[in-house]
């Protein structure tokens, strides 16, 4: 007989509880069981806490809360071969289906039946088990923390939005938004092989972290009273020339207007950040300068295996986001904390229960 475990559970909007959840048993031959061990807090979590909603996506029953963890592998199906029992595991947290025209045109990440941790109406891993496909899993090497491992989800939103812009050795990369996927995305750039990352935010203290991030300059965009002043500013740290490659984490208008103003003619913009539904937009410098304009969703095949390599070889340092920690037990109190000290927390990370 099944037994139960404790689960972290956004009951509805504003309401966080734990509850006894019966412990999932594998059923598909190629699914595995994950002692998970650490879990990462992301904006999306905290936008469900206090809004209930994202879009189109509506709480209306009570949801297991959790996407961005590691753990491992205690329990195999008899088909699995990709990892065994004793695995430490970064876990994907979105499976597509196999059958929709997106997976099998090669971006399951736009599946329309994607199958996502904590979005509704799907459970998340804040759990002590959590069944995952085992080719949604990256074995960690052992001398990367179950801490990193839990940052490889954030890590991953950083390296799509690069390989979906090319950045490549000697490319100038400005990214607007020092923000968590601004940081990770700042520092994919680098490790890429990017010359000059130059970060712009409105925040200082964020600006003075993203020189661990790979920022070779910093921009506050508060001190410029237009856009034309920015994009001036944003020339002049590249001594005069224009960026191949603009990111925007943000989803502010300014910061979207700035980035296409600046970029360099046959330069890639790529849109990571969610704001308005519709902004003012300089549509004509796309077509005069023959830009790429790409938007940037989760991550797709490799992105995972990606961000675990740069983690492993030192060429990310994802421990420089964790800002605060809290045991299992602790978890409605760390959803409290990240909802009213926003500005102060880069990354909280969760223990997995014992």
């Amino acid at each position: 007989m099944t037994g139960t475990h404790k689960a972290v559970v956004l009951q509805k909007k504003g309401q966080i509880g734990f509850e006894d959840r019966p412990e999932p048993e594998i059923s598909d031959s190629h699914y595995v069981k994950i002692h998970v061990k650490k879990t990462g807090i992301c904006g999306s979590d905290i936008h469900y806490y206090t809004h209930g909603s994202i879009g189109s996506f509506v709480l209306e029953k009570p949801m297991i809360l959790g996407h961005e963890s590691s753990g491992v592998v205690v329990e195999v199906g008899e088909d699995v071969s990709l990892v065994k029992v004793g695995d430490r595991v970064a876990i994907e947290p979105g499976v597509p289906s196999r059958y929709s025209d997106e997976t099998k045109a090669g971006h399951y990440n736009l599946c329309p039946h994607m199958a996502f941790a904590a979005t509704p109406p799907y459970d998340g891993t804040l759990v002590k088990y959590y069944l995952a496909p085992e080719d949604f899993l990256v074995k960690l090497p052992d001398h990367v923390s179950f801490e990193e491992g839990a940052c490889v989800e954030p890590l991953a939103v950083g390296v799509h939005a690069n390989r979906l812009a090319e950045t490549s050795f000697g490319k100038k990369v400005v990214v607007f938004g020092a923000g968590p996927v601004g940081l990770v995305t700042g520092a994919v750039a680098s490790a890429f092989g990017a010359s000059d990352v130059v970060y712009v935010d409105v925040v200082e203290s964020k600006l003075e972290r993203t020189k661990q991030f790979g920022a070779t300059s910093t921009i506050n965009s508060t001190k410029y009273k237009s856009e034309d002043e920015l994009v001036t500013a944003i020339k002049s740290e590249l001594d005069g020339e224009q960026p191949e490659i603009a990111i925007d984490c943000t989803g502010a208008e300014i910061c979207i207007r700035t980035a296409i103003k600046v970029l360099k003619a046959g330069g890639s913009y790529v849109q990571v950040g969610m704001g308005k539904d519709d902004v003012n937009f300089p549509i004509g410098m796309v077509g005069g300068k023959e830009l790429r304009i790409l938007g940037s969703f989760r991550y797709y095949f490799n992105d995972y295996k990606i961000a675990v390599k740069l983690i492993s070889e030192g060429k990310v340092n994802v421990k420089n986001m964790i800002t605060h920690t809290f045991k299992f037990d602790e978890a409605i109190k760390a959803y409290d904390f990240n909802a009213d000290h926003g500005s102060e927390v880069v990354k909280t990370i969760i223990d997995g229960p014992e």
